[in-house]
């Protein structure tokens, strides 16, 4: 027997309060009502009578009936079950027949009745559990493609988020630096260093920034995909008796499995400017403190050394220590090979400078163009944008790309010589100035200083390149 049969619809409730039947009650007359409707209609008829026989109910609150909450109990549980029973079999909404063929050239399931009608008669079906395992085959590339998608973004991330920390140290240590060269400095220059540190911070502060936005994008891309993924997943993750509910959502499935979103990429130049900080630091005062001046005409960029090198403080000196140290692998770093470059590239004019290279058995000077391979791997020749000059096995010397070259002593420092306008590099024994070789070409770009302290074939490091310093003079001319 039904719950809602014990309860008097017509006076008392509406159905639906019925159906629930909450809070029932029974009254001193022996009848049982919904505890919230037989209240309501005390309320309506100001007289607390039993709605059916009329007999006064006492003045309390009406006691629970037990037996009746479990009857209605019991009753709601297989309305439940009963209603998830329905809702698994999906019916043709035209036929009400079950869905058990699907149309591979609409793109739905059918029953029947739609299989023999006009509209699929000469379409292609298959049965429905062909169908599902087919199309979710078919899902795959793309949710594979994805989920890669996922992965480089999620590469990305993690390449941002060093990078992150390593503006912060390289903040920090050029900070360090600079406070110890104002330090040889009389007090007079304060006022300058305050001036070059808040510069630095203020640079600091804007790629901090710029990498924070990327990071912030990057994170959101991947909160897409993810949830992208998720979807995709639970929707193809389907239990026998709901394909059919899986086929009419394909094309949304389909179309949202569809990714247009381009791979992230690092951000070029996005490490401080440590040779803008550095960089002739002396120099940039030399009108102050003119006896403590060194000025060097080129100086090395720490954000295109390669993780094997290190450099001096003052960007100066660099030396292969043959260990990889944890530096971000930027666009602008030289990452395969022990090499770095100078700080300021050259598009024009004339420029020198001197590098020390001692008794070293080995080593690479010269200039190369700015588009030179950074990754990979290079053939050092004219061709490929390296006018340098190397030495091997401690007396083997050669140009790049040309034939090997005959020295009358070895060289304690070579010069240098770059005339942009004409394409001449031309390298010099510094002690006597005599020339060493000349290369003549055609620049069409920005050429940058190019040194590699090469370690020798059995592991030994002789010692570190070094760009010599040049005097400075100042003569005062007074006017007649």
């Amino acid at each position: 027997m039904e719950a809602t049969a014990l309860v008097p619809k017509d006076e008392l409730c509406c159905s639906v309060c019925c159906d629930i039947f909450k809070e029932p009650v029974l009254l001193k007359c022996s009848h049982s009502f919904c505890g919230v409707c037989v209240k309501q209609f005390w309320e309506e008829k100001s007289s607390r009578e039993c709605p059916i026989c009329r007999r006064k109910a006492s003045m309390g609150e009406p006691p629970a009936n037990l037996a009746l909450r479990s009857i209605v109990g019991f009753f709601l549980k297989q309305k439940t079950e009963r209603e998830t029973t329905d809702n698994s079999d999906v019916r043709c909404s035209l036929h009400g027949e079950k869905l058990l063929f699907f149309c591979e050239h609409d793109k739905e399931p059918l029953c029947v009745v739609c299989q023999t009608s006009n509209k699929h008669r000469n379409h292609p079906v298959c049965p429905v559990e062909e169908a599902v395992l087919e199309l979710k085959e078919e899902l795959k590339p793309a949710l594979n493609l994805i989920k890669e998608k996922l992965k480089r973004f999620t590469e990305v991330e993690q390449e941002c988020k060093k990078t992150s920390t390593h503006i912060r140290r390289q903040a920090h240590h050029t900070e360090m630096q600079i406070k110890a060269e104002f330090e040889k400095l009389h007090q007079f220059l304060r006022e300058e260093e305050e001036a070059r540190l808040a510069a630095l911070m203020e640079e600091e502060k804007q790629k901090s920034q710029i990498m924070k936005e990327k990071i912030e994008n990057i994170t959101g891309h991947i909160s897409t995909l993810t949830d992208k993924i998720t979807a995709i997943e639970k929707a193809m993750d389907t239990e026998d008796t709901e394909d059919t509910s899986f086929l009419k959502s394909y094309k949304n499935i389909k179309e949202r499995a569809q990714c247009t979103l381009q791979d992230p990429e690092l951000l070029s130049g996005a490490l401080v400017d440590v040779a803008k900080h550095l960089g002739n630091l002396k120099f940039k005062v030399w009108e102050k403190m003119l006896e403590m001046v060194q000025y060097t005409p080129v100086f090395l960029d720490p954000n295109t050394a390669a993780p094997w090198l290190s450099l001096s403080d003052d960007l100066t000196t660099v030396r292969h220590t043959g260990t990889g140290q944890k530096y971000p692998d930027n666009p602008e770093r030289l990452s395969r090979y022990p090499n770095v470059l100078g700080s300021e590239g050259f598009t024009s004019g004339k420029h020198s400078w001197e590098v020390k290279v001692g008794n070293k058995y080995k080593w690479d000077i010269g200039v190369v163009k700015e588009s030179i391979c950074r990754k990979g791997n290079i053939t050092c020749c004219p061709e490929s944008g390296f006018w340098v000059l190397m030495l091997r096995d401690g007396d083997k010397y050669s140009a790049a790309g040309a034939a090997a070259l005959t020295l009358k002593r070895k060289p304690q420092s070579i010069r240098v010589q770059l005339d942009y306008d004409r394409g001449v590099v031309s390298f010099f024994d510094s002690s006597d100035m005599s020339l060493i070789y000349t290369f003549t070409d055609t620049f069409t770009e920005r050429v940058f200083p190019y040194f590699c302290p090469c370690v020798n074939n059995d592991g030994r490091n002789e010692g570190p390149l070094q760009i010599c310093p040049v005097k400075v003079s100042v003569t005062v001319m007074s006017s007649q």
